[in-house]
């Protein structure tokens, strides 16, 4: 059963989903893509994974959805305080336990789920699917200036605010055609998602550093699903993550074309799914 939750990280309300599977189940918090909101693929995965017995609690970033805070604007170190708050949720609750919470990322919630696991040993488990898991270093190689070129331009823009999509090469924080045929369509319809967001968003992304918290994770069990092929969330950055990672790992490709691909379609939505939970059901024994 769904449950509509309210929840505060930093003095602001906070608003999840909140699926029980039963006393004890393995429980995850689930971050997903840049500007997404809980009714498009967090809540996908969220439904699916509670359907192989998880608990799962998928939740509106600040500043996204029914969520406070500044709104359409991308706060790296607020989205990992908004995790750590969902973990608390998680762990306070009477049919949950905390021995036994993991988080699981898609795309942009990725890199947020192996940075806050690195962070947070209340983490057992992480898991990221079609992760995007950026590397400032990697992203100013063989150009630094370029990269502090466009880094000038976000803070110089930092309140003004774009597409998050557009069709047709139009200007946007997600350029392209395939993020418009996901979220410019009726694929991804949800009341609260709004195509906008800062520019100041643009330069959170280029900064967080998410590769660099896999030799972080010490012990803990890591799992990566990935499509083979992906023009929006690299491949290699996913390979690179689980060969840095320190701990437990695995490392799951999918045959994928596209990188929506693992947002709603099938088969790969079923695939990642069943992969997933059979690894949280693998790691998140009984203590």
């Amino acid at each position: 059963m769904l449950t509509h939750i309210t929840f505060d990280a930093d003095g602001l309300t906070l608003a999840g989903d909140l699926r029980v599977a039963g006393d004890g189940a393995p429980a995850v918090v689930l971050t997903g893509p840049f500007t997404g909101v809980k009714e498009q693929v967090t809540g996908v995965y969220a439904a699916r994974l509670h359907e192989r017995g998880i608990t799962t609690l998928a939740f509106d970033h600040r500043g996204f959805g029914q969520s406070g805070g500044r709104r359409a604007h991308e706060d790296s170190q607020g989205k990992l305080a908004d995790l750590r708050a969902a973990v608390g949720v998680l762990a306070a609750h009477p049919a949950v336990d905390a021995d036994r919470i993991g988080v699981v990322g898609i795309c942009l919630g990725g890199g947020y789920a192996v940075r806050a696991a690195a962070a947070d040993p209340r983490l057992r488990a992480v898991a990221g699917i079609a992760g995007a898991y950026n590397s400032p270093a990697r992203f100013a190689a063989g150009d630094p200036e370029g990269y502090r070129r466009a880094l000038a331009s976000f803070i110089e823009r930092w309140d003004e605010e774009l597409p998050a999509v557009a069709p047709g090469g139009a200007p946007a924080a997600m350029g392209g055609d395939e993020p418009y045929e996901y979220y410019g369509t009726d694929r991804s319809r949800a009341e609260h998602w709004e195509n906008r967001v800062t520019h100041g968003s643009l330069h959170a992304l280029m900064t967080f550093d998410a590769l660099g918290a896999a030799p972080l994770l010490s012990a803990t069990p890591l799992l990566v699903v990935h499509g083979r092929k992906d023009d929006y969330c690299s491949p290699e950055l996913a390979e690179a993550l689980h060969e840095q990672a320190t701990g437990p790992k695995r490392l799951h490709w999918l045959d994928a074309g596209r990188h929506i691909d693992l947002y709603d379609a099938e088969p790969y939505v079923t695939q990642a799914a069943d992969e997933t939970a059979a690894f949280l059901r693998s790691v998140l024994h009984d203590r």
